[in-house]
């Protein structure tokens, strides 16, 4: 039980300096209109694009209300848009915008 809890707590320690890292990267290449939990979404995105809502809070370790938050934020930015297609609309895609896609910085 004590490595479990050792390991957890290394693990809680790597996420922890990871965000740190990645908001400094943020920094260095002066984006400030995104958080490393954002970049997280982007990044998921990027690797995989126009995917589910469900699939993207798996790939991203996100709640799927705070995944719906950042959505919202990141879409009024015009970082993502969301896709309703015809065939089922219980569905729901998300996808980055051209603009995004095409982002020398990011």
């Amino acid at each position: 039980m004590t490595n479990l809890r050792q390991g957890g707590f290394l693990i809680s320690k790597i996420h922890q300096l990871s965000g740190r890292i990645f908001s400094r990267k943020l920094k260095d290449y002066n984006i400030n209109d995104i958080n490393p939990a954002q970049g997280r979404i982007l990044f998921a995105l990027w690797q995989k694009d126009n995917i589910p809502i469900q699939e993207l809070a798996k790939s991203t370790a996100l709640g799927k209300s705070t995944l719906t938050r950042m959505l919202d934020k990141l879409e009024e930015t015009g970082h993502l848009v969301r896709i309703f297609p015809s065939n089922d609309r219980r569905k729901v895609l998300i996808q980055l915008t051209e603009k995004i896609k095409n982002e020398d910085n990011l």
